[in-house]
């Protein structure tokens, strides 16, 4: 067997190059130590085409992907490529494996001779398992109720065992994962973590696209695979003509591995640090202040947003941004898109509001939809079809909103003019990009399929990000799509911060903030923290907790608010910076599990070598009691800092009981400083 080896600083990856098409057959840690290689016989790609199809749902097993054959591979300290050709079609597909934390991975599909093939699917990455006996982590997510993992085994779903003596099919099916539309996480996060059940061994993976996107596994004649993709024909009507001049390139995709759930996601949190394109102004994490949620609600004024913007000052935010609604005269919803300040909801100009942040030495921020304008906007008619989003020359309406196409040289003008005249005229620091309306499938303009004329939207919106960050390399930008219903690392990659919700109520915040690193890096989480002045100490502290292992998003009436609650405010602030001092090093964990959306206790525990900080919340009337599997630490109160009120007790080295002995709802952060080496 012709093996070849490739390593990055966290993986191995081990393919087979000869007999048939080449396959990746290991994925190891490299601390791990060599042992008995698997062999399954999953192909290292799945692609397919018009003429070129096979009877099944499942994207194994494709004729394209089983003629392909091994030319050569080309190796550099952080780059693979293998390259793969069916002599006949004349298809030549590239393996592109960069070395980061993890691997990320890609396909790129040309024709080495004259002809074409539609493709109607081509992996992205697909890795041979050596069973599929195994837990699977993934994530449900919608609006207001985010990242809800679960567990399920995959024997207990779709991959039943049908193989027996004399009788030696697998089963033709798949346990299929899917997002349609415009939305990454509309339905489910591009996420899974993968728990061999008979060894200590584990995967996970991400797929980095702002659209849509597919994973499978399912089981082949040794053992099984895991199969990554962009948008397919079958599940998103996406096909693509392939030429000598026209090559194509799949979504890319990060794999990484590791013992356990826990350790899968911390290399999950290392490699997106490892992708992310980070610049200075990004390594300022200031604390942002937003009138939108509990607060304003998409109605602010000159008369409500001063006395905010001032108690917000005095709170300690650095940012203050005025959220939606700043640009209506009335109902807003279907005339967005000229972003020109409302002159009744500012009788002065907007410049007055935008001049008192300034005075209080806090940096402006703006709300702005950018990738939509009402049907009843001016600049719906001033614009050109082609600077829309079109199905058969019709303009696709969604809500009262037309969605331009980014391809558009006239959308692009638009929306630069936008953005540069807000920042010139303003000196706006911040912008809250929203995004509340989905395509549907995609757009037919230019003869494409729907979901390839989405795709390149869907790239468009990223080549048009990377040209504001160009212009304007001092400014942040927040990912936000109704919550986090857009929350991938396409986007990510880019972007500042992440709106991890909209979820209006504390309690049911708690699991979302818990969950979210799993999905997301802890310094690019913004929890929502909006204390309401009159609850009591322990529901105003429980709405603060929520926003301080993360980016703690500050909004609330804090003008009304009283000394002793300001004080609280203050306090969970100074709490808040003092994780943020070495945030971007911590990697998550959950003692607990991964929260359950009904739970009673959540753990969140955010580790570093020397520090930990461990975030609990009790969702239920007290007291309480529960012991969480942690190793011995000397423990301090964190937030509050003078907390009496619930107590901490070592029942053994690795286990803390924990009790809260409030009569309602409270939740805690505490200090963990490690004593002796954490295993």
């Amino acid at each position: 067997m012709s093996l070849l080896h490739w390593s990055t600083p966290d993986l191995t990856l081990t393919f087979t190059l000869a007999d048939g098409p080449v396959r990746l057959v290991a994925v190891r840690e490299t601390t791990q130590p060599d042992g008995p290689l698997p062999d399954p016989s999953q192909p290292l790609v799945e692609v397919s085409a018009i003429g070129y199809g096979h009877s099944s749902n499942r994207h194994a097993n494709t004729v394209l992907g089983q003629r392909l054959r091994y030319v050569r591979h080309e190796d550099s300290e952080t780059t693979l490529r293998i390259l793969q050709e069916d002599p006949e079609s004349g298809l030549l597909v590239t393996s592109v494996f960069e070395a980061r934390a993890g691997v990320r991975a890609w396909s790129e599909a040309s024709m080495t001779q004259p002809g074409t093939l539609e493709l109607t699917f081509l992996s992205s990455l697909v890795v041979g398992l050596e069973s599929v006996d195994a837990e699977l982590y993934s994530a449900a997510n919608s609006w207001m109720a985010e990242s809800r993992w679960s567990a399920q085994e995959l024997r207990a779903g779709a991959l039943a065992d049908i193989v027996s003596e004399g009788h030696h099919h697998v089963a033709n099916t798949r346990h299929a994962v899917t997002s349609t539309n415009s939305w990454s996480c509309g339905e489910r996060l591009p996420i899974g973590v993968l728990v061999d059940r008979s060894t200590a061994y584990a995967h996970g993976w991400q797929i980095e696209h702002n659209g849509p996107w597919h994973y499978e596994l399912g089981e082949s004649r040794r053992g099984g695979y895991l199969l990554l993709s962009g948008p397919t024909d079958l599940e998103h009507q996406w096909t693509v003509e392939l030429t000598e001049d026209k090559p194509f390139t799949s979504v890319p995709v990060s794999l990484v591995a590791g013992t356990d759930r826990d350790s899968v996601f911390a290399a999950l949190t290392r490699q997106r640090r490892a992708i992310r394109q980070r610049r200075p102004i990004d390594d300022r994490m200031p604390v942002i202040f937003n009138d939108y949620m509990n607060t304003l609600l998409g109605d602010p004024t000159t008369e409500k947003l001063l006395p905010l913007i001032d108690a917000a000052a005095e709170a300690g935010a650095d940012y203050f941004c005025i959220d939606a609604g700043w640009y209506a005269e009335g109902d807003w919803w279907n005339t967005v898109g000229a972003w020109q300040p409302s002159t009744t909801r500012f009788p002065n100009g907007l410049a007055e509001a935008i001049k008192r942040i300034h005075d209080r030495d806090m940096v402006p921020g703006l709300w702005l939809e950018p990738e939509v304008i009402g049907v009843r906007s001016p600049i719906a008619g001033e614009l050109p079809d082609d600077a829309f989003l079109t199905r058969r020359g019709i303009r696709i309406a969604e809500g009262g909103r037309y969605l331009l196409d980014l391809r558009s040289a006239a959308a692009r003008k638009h929306l630069d003019d936008t953005v540069d005249r807000l920042i010139e005229e303003f000196g706006v620091g911040f912008f809250k990009f929203d995004n509340n309306t989905v395509t549907g499938p995609g757009t037919d303009k230019g003869g494409t399929s729907l979901g390839h004329g989405l795709l390149e939207h869907n790239r468009a919106i990223l080549d048009w990000l990377d040209g504001i960050h160009t212009r304007h390399p001092d400014l942040l930008i927040e990912n936000c799509g109704s919550g986090a219903m857009r929350m991938d690392y396409a986007m990510l990659s880019r972007l500042h911060l992440q709106s991890t919700s909209d979820q209006e109520d504390p309690l049911l915040y708690a699991p979302i903030t818990a969950a979210a690193p799993a999905a997301v890096l802890p310094e690019q989480a913004g929890h929502w923290a909006y204390p309401i002045t009159g609850t009591t100490r322990e529901q105003f502290t429980f709405a603060l907790v929520n926003g301080i292992p993360g980016r703690l998003y500050l909004s609330g009436h804090l003008n009304r608010i009283t000394p002793a609650e300001l004080e609280l405010v203050r306090s969970a602030l100074a709490a808040h910076r003092e994780i943020l001092e070495d945030l971007d090093s911590l990697v998550p964990a959950w003692p607990l599990g991964l929260p359950g959306w009904t739970d009673d206790w959540i753990a969140l525990s955010l580790n570093g070598p020397e520090t930990t900080y461990l975030t609990l919340w009790h969702r239920a009337a007290g007291p309480a009691t529960i012991s969480l599997p942690i190793p011995r630490a000397t423990i301090t109160p964190h937030f509050p800092a003078d907390d009496t009120d619930w107590t901490y007790t070592w029942a053994d080295d690795d286990v803390l009981t924990v009790t809260a002995h409030t009569p309602e709802p409270s939740a805690r952060v505490v200090r963990l400083t490690h004593t002796r080496e954490r295993t």
